[in-house]
Order: structure tokens, then C-alpha cells, then sequence
């Protein structure tokens, strides 16, 4: 297949292409060529074609996309900074626009592709302790579920070109990176607890599913429509840093406190000190996933052992 990929040097997109392109045709639209090539392994980088791409503005990298079998698009400004006003317009914009010029130019494509697969994410569904969420629930109305129906809303567009659609609501992504890779080094140094009350919902998921999740979906064109990216066993967050604790074979005792989280996140924190518990019913029902990692230990053990 020949596939073009957004977002593809982040954390999910790294390990995608390194997955795909040994059987594929990849091309990375990157808004720095320089970096890409930096981040992929030399033994690929023959098999991948860099082309230079801004997401909210057209320009050459739309006739790269056309004739190519599939779009992978998890472009979007990372939600783990802190937040003001001009950061958050950033977060909804590199989303909400980025998927609009991208499903504009499918539209223009003389050669269109078979599939999208679009990234969302859970923050679709508001945070809640007590609730629990399956790819059925009715969106929230905080800043990230606001955002990330803009985002799907965009992406819905291109089915009317004909296109299949695929969303894909990511919960927290477990590898070498990402969050884990920020709560490890306090418990190196017998540090380690959870975040807040510990009480609040951790829907997570291992990043050798996510990427088999979009892999299965580009290859299986019965396979459209909304599903959630989580595995079947969200923790709660002091369940989260037990586990890690016996993995690390280190103590879980040290709570990091919530204004801690707020002065370092601002509004951003919210998302950690609030949760939410999202079960991928429709991923497992209508999808037919198999997971390979369903259980955070497990999880947390191949993880340790293979990627740190």
C-alpha cells in the first residue's frame, strides 16, 4: 500500500511507520523534514519519502496524497503543556483545521484514497469519576471535548467523497515515552505515587496495540466508524502507581499533590487529576480487536523489560 502519514514523528506515529514500512510505501508529511530523518532508524529511511507539510495550509504536499491507498492523520499540538489561551487555540487548530485542509485536499484528490484513519481521543467524553464511557456516550462539554468533536466533526467530511473513515479516540498511550516515561524516574529514586486523590479514572492503553488497532483498520476495509483506543481494564490512578511500584519492585508512597500538577500544567491538569473510565466495547464487539496486552501489569512488564 501506499500510505501518507501525519504526525508521524510523535509517540504513536514513530513506532506506526517502523511497523509499516518494511510491506508499504510511506510518506511522512512533516513540518520539519530535518527532524523526521533524524528520528527513524538509517535501515528504513530508504523506504520512506519525507515531504514537507504544514497542517492548516495548503501547498505541494497535496499532490504527494493523491493516488495513495490510505491516510493516517494524528497530527495535533501536544495537550501536556501547559495552557493559556493562545496555547489552547493551538490545540483546537492544529486539529479542527489541520483535519479540514487535509479532507479538502482528499476532496481535490483525481486519485482519492480508500481509507482515513483519523486520531480523537477520550477527553471526547468529559471527565468524570463515577461514569463510565463506551464509544456510544454523548460527548462532554469541557475545552477537550469540545475540541475533539471539532476534530471528528472535520474528519466525518470525507465520507461524502466516498472515502471510508476511521476514528480512533486514543486513551493514554503506555511505551518508552509519553507519560510513562515521566512517572518512572520518581520511583527510580524511591519516589513514586500517585497523582491527586488517586481515585480518579486511568484509561490507558499499550502502544503495540494502537498501532495494531490503525494496521488492522487499514487492512480490513469492513472496519469504519468511531472506536475507542483503550484496553478493557482502566485502573484508577493509585491502582496505576501500585502496579508500577511492584513492577519497578519500588515503594508506591509518595502522592504528587494536585496544586503541584496545576502550577506545572495550568488547566492541562485536568485531564490526569479528573479521568475518566472508557472501555472499547465497539472495538472489541465490531472491530473483533484481539489484545495483546489487556491488563496494566502485563502491560507494564513488557514495557520495562523491552523498551527501558
Amino acid at each position: 500500500m501506499k500510505i501518507a502519514i501525519t504526525g508521524a514523528t510523535g509517540f504513536v506515529g514513530t513506532k506506526l511507520v517502523e511497523k509499516l514500512v518494511s510491506d508499504n510505501q510511506v510518506i511522512i508529511l512533516t513540518r520539519d523534514i530535518n527532524k523526521a530523518r533524524s528520528i527513524f532508524p538509517p535501515k528504513i529511511i530508504p523506504n520512506l519519502e519525507f515531504v514537507s507539510y504544514t497542517p492548516k495550509q495548503l501547498g505541494d504536499w497535496q499532490k504527494k496524497i493523491d493516488g495513495c491507498d490510505a491516510i493516517i492523520n494524528l497530527a495535533g499540538a501536544p495537550i501536556a503543556e501547559r495552557w493559556n489561551d493562545d496555547y489552547k487555540q493551538e490545540i483546537l487548530d492544529s486539529r479542527q483545521l489541520g483535519t479540514k485542509t487535509l479532507v479538502s485536499s482528499i476532496e481535490q484528490c483525481a486519485q482519492k484514497p480508500q481509507v482515513l484513519i483519523n486520531a480523537s481521543a477520550i477527553g471526547f467524553y468529559g471527565t468524570s469519576e463515577t461514569e463510565t464511557y463506551t464509544e456510544i456516550s454523548p460527548a462532554g462539554n469541557d475545552f477537550l471535548a469540545q475540541v475533539c468533536q471539532a476534530w471528528e466533526t472535520e474528519a466525518q467530511k470525507v465520507k461524502n467523497s466516498g472515502v471510508r473513515l476511521v476514528i480512533f479516540r486514543f486513551g493514554i498511550v503506555l511505551g518508552n515515552g509519553g507519560a510513562l516515561a515521566k512517572m518512572i524516574p520518581p520511583f527510580k529514586i524511591f519516589a513514586g505515587g500517585p497523582i491527586g486523590e488517586g481515585k480518579q479514572w486511568f484509561s490507558w492503553i499499550h502502544r503495540e496495540d494502537v498501532v495494531e488497532m490503525i494496521i488492522q483498520a487499514l487492512k480490513d476495509s469492513n472496519i469504519n466508524g468511531t472506536f475507542n483506543a483503550t484496553a478493557p481494564y482502566p485502573v484508577t490512578m493509585n491502582e496505576l502507581c501500585k502496579t508500577l511500584g511492584e513492577v519497578l519492585k519500588r515503594p508506591s508512597w509518595l502522592p504528587v499533590p494536585s496544586f503541584a500538577l496545576e502550577l506545572l500544567l495550568g488547566d492541562g491538569a485536568k485531564v490526569v487529576l479528573e479521568g475518566q473510565k472508557v472501555l472499547p466495547q465497539r472495538t472489541m464487539d465490531t472491530m473483533n480487536y484481539n489484545f495483546r496486552f489487556p491488563n496494566l501489569k502485563s502491560a507494564l512488564e513488557n514495557i520495562i523489560a523491552n523498551e527501558f
